[in-house]
């Protein structure tokens, strides 16, 4: 299994509220993160920053997955033990009262991949039947759009893209979409935060997936062509692919 992580401030923005990475347990199994911080001052980046380094640090200590079963607990009991975090934080904090982030993890193993998230930060999946997105929005606009008041189009472009309506921290008790799903040799998948999704639509992100070789090339090319296009937010990207003669050559 190859991975790569790419983070960008963008061209507006005077820094980076988003944190990420690609990290591995004591099985050598990965796990992919991306995390989109938000409120006032430097407070999304510390939202961010504690979602990813706690799920780093409570990986890192885990030995081996084998089942869907496992794979969700764990994401489940870990997301809810960083949203407590972060609320915690943000009490004892003034500063950084009100602070959050979104949160997208995958865990990636040999059959399935485990996928927890909670705001727009997004997972797609690029296997042989096409490029689909696995995570659903908790968004005002895809709520608007999920119950039919507007246009996917609509949605694309609406004013109040932005507004969330569920983030990680900025409540008490939090409950992630969680879900797996079966994937094999050559898929990919790709996590990112709406710096980037907000850039692409999903026939831009399919093609360019499967235009390079490289996960750095991919990666690369997605930052690019999303400062190419505006830059104005922060763009997180994390890639992983199912390479089996790669996992191979590299014992």
């Amino acid at each position: 299994m190859q991975a790569y992580f790419l983070t960008d401030t963008g061209l507006v923005r005077n820094h980076n509220e988003d944190a990420g990475g690609v990290f591995r347990n004591k099985g050598d199994q990965l796990l992919a993160v991306i995390a989109d911080g938000m409120g006032g001052h430097n407070a999304g980046d510390v939202a961010s920053e504690i979602a990813t380094t706690t799920i780093q640090e409570k990986w890192e200590k885990t030995d081996f997955f084998t089942t869907p079963d496992e794979a969700e607990t764990w994401l489940m009991e870990t997301v809810i033990e960083i949203n407590t975090s972060i609320y915690q934080y943000a009490q004892t904090n003034e500063a950084y009262q009100g602070m959050g982030t979104t949160i997208v993890a995958a865990i990636c193993l040999d059959d399935f991949v485990s996928v927890a998230n909670i705001g727009d930060s997004r997972c797609y999946l690029s296997n042989e039947q096409g490029f689909k997105q696995l995570t659903e929005d908790h968004s005002l606009v895809n709520e608007l759009f999920r119950s039919g008041q507007i246009s996917k189009e609509d949605a694309e472009h609406h004013p109040r893209k932005n507004v969330l309506l569920k983030a990680l921290g900025t409540e008490p008790s939090i409950q992630p979409d969680i879900s797996s799903i079966g994937w094999e040799e050559s898929n990919t998948l790709l996590l990112c935060s709406d710096g980037l999704s907000n850039k692409f639509n999903e026939p831009e992100l399919a093609e360019t997936i499967t235009q390079f070789d490289q996960l750095e090339e991919i990666g690369k090319q997605l930052i690019s062509v999303a400062k190419g296009r505006g830059g104005e937010d922060n763009i997180s990207i994390a890639l992983v692919t199912y390479d089996v003669s790669k996992e191979e050559g590299d014992a």
